[in-house]
């Protein structure tokens, strides 16, 4: 299923006041409880350690549709708008002499079928539409090559939202009881965090998967496996990725204080060879009560080398850990992050949603593709502060703040790159719309030691978002 044309969903106008995005659950079932379809990275429905459950309890499933017309008539319309103004002053050089800017609108409509025998079907087109100046350059960072919307765009900073319109998502599930699921077509793909498979859900332009995905549950275990044979990437067709990969998870969860995982991302893409990798990886978390805090973990070890010849050998480690305390409406976390380079190549997430991770600025994203990483390797620790405030207006309620803090330094030289701060506000405005501002200023180091790669420049972005959801 590659490459497939389609007509696109109309696009909206767009009136600014303040801005935001809140990601779905996908509609495939997912490996672990994942974060919304598009989510603001770092906000409230970022999937994190932080994370407070709550029991819901869901309406009783509707009657089953007797026939396939009659699934396809009873199901749900797929619509959103979300509009973006984002701004961008990144160190300027001989050839970056301007600002960049955008303002773009996405639109999705798609329909769902209700169920029938376990069966439901899903269609969705998107389309993303500038409706400002064209002050931005889209481009794969680090390329040295034109950028994509014209050579005359390099004196702009990259905001890599460009027009376009296609079919998002085209599947088809299969849920014959709790204990299997499995989904064919082009889809969604959430993996707990995003931390290494995701859906870009930050940018206009949605990462979908053509694959085939199987969601098996018996007692506490629960493993997912997936074939990648497409990768929809957020610029466009022609720099969508051909793949032959496969990626497999293994969930055992004894307790609310335990959760194990084991996990293997084996990555082939036969025109990104340098993306290619096969990363295998151990991951715990859990989460408990102690008086009046709740207290939430995770830990992951992962390895990655080189994958089916595609590139030289090599070997690279990734550490995180992250401890995060809430108490009423505040969460406190401190997190860290190591991801080791070899001063060639770092350690590579080619499939993640990436912003969520060392900064909204996204200075670190790497010359191979939407990774972030860095040469000589990269260590994050950073803390974040996340307030609910109970303040509600007729027109603005379930306000959310958060303010997180980075402090970069190369895993292999020990230099310090820089620093980073980042804060946003969401807000409802009605069930169906929400706002947001978000920020995000990077610093890099004054001074760069002899033997250590340079870090990348520093940059400040605003961006206000607002979004509908039907």
């Amino acid at each position: 299923m590659r490459k497939v044309l389609a007509a696109g969903a109309a696009s909206a106008a767009l009136v600014w006041g303040s801005g935001a995005a809140a990601q779905a659950p996908a509609e495939a079932p997912q490996v672990t409880a994942p974060p919304a379809e598009d989510a603001l990275p770092g906000t409230a429905e970022e999937v994190s350690a932080a994370e407070v459950e709550l029991p819901a309890r869901e309406p009783p499933p509707p009657p089953a549709a007797a026939t396939i017309s009659d699934a396809i008539a009873a199901g749900k319309l797929l619509f959103e708008v979300r509009g973006r103004y984002e701004f961008v002053d990144q160190k300027k050089t001989a050839v970056l002499t301007k600002n960049g800017e955008a303002a773009t609108v996405r639109t999705r409509l798609g329909w769902e079928s209700a169920d029938w025998n376990g069966l439901r079907g899903l269609i969705e087109f998107e389309d993303v539409r500038q409706v400002g100046p064209e002050h931005f350059q889209v481009q794969v960072p680090g390329a040295t090559t034109p950028p994509l919307n014209g050579a005359a765009k390099v004196r702009y900073p990259i905001i890599n939202d460009p027009d376009g319109t296609e079919l998002n998502r085209l599947q088809l599930s299969w849920t014959p009881n709790a204990a299997f699921a499995g989904t064919i077509g082009r889809q969604r793909i959430l993996i707990d965090d995003q931390r290494f498979v995701g859906n870009v859900g930050w940018r206009q332009d949605e990462q979908t998967f053509d694959a085939a995905r199987i969601d098996l549950a018996h007692g506490r275990f629960k493993l997912f496996y997936a074939y990648v044979s497409h990768v929809n990437r957020v610029l466009g067709e022609l720099r969508d990725w051909d793949s032959d990969s496969h990626l497999a998870q293994l969930t055992w969860t004894p307790a609310e204080q335990l959760k194990l995982q084991g996990f293997v991302y084996a990555l082939d893409f036969g025109n990104s060879a340098a993306n290619s990798s096969i990363t295998k990886g151990i991951k715990a978390s859990g989460k408990t009560w102690v008086g009046l805090y709740q207290l939430a973990y995770n830990a992951t070890y992962a390895h990655q080398s080189d994958y089916n010849g595609n590139t030289a050998d090599y070997g690279l480690d990734y550490w995180g850990a992250d401890l995060a305390g809430t108490f009423d409406i505040y969460t406190a976390r401190v997190s860290y992050e190591s991801l080791e380079g070899d001063g060639t190549r770092g350690f590579t997430t080619p499939l993640a949603t990436t912003h969520a991770f060392q900064g909204w600025s996204d200075a670190f994203v790497q010359p191979l593709g939407g990774n972030k990483g860095f040469v000589d390797g990269l260590r994050d620790l950073n803390f974040t502060l996340n307030v609910k405030p109970r303040w509600k207006w007729t027109y603005l309620f379930n306000i959310d703040v958060l303010v997180r803090y980075h402090d970069f330094d190369s895993q292999r030289t020990g230099a310090s790159l820089g620093r980073e701060w980042d804060a946003q506000v969401q807000a409802t405005i009605n069930p169906k719309l929400t706002a947001a501002i978000k920020y995000a200023d990077f610093e890099r180091a004054a001074r760069v030691p002899a033997g250590s790669a340079a870090p990348p420049p520093s940059r400040t972005k605003v961006w206000l978002t607002l979004e509908y959801k039907l």
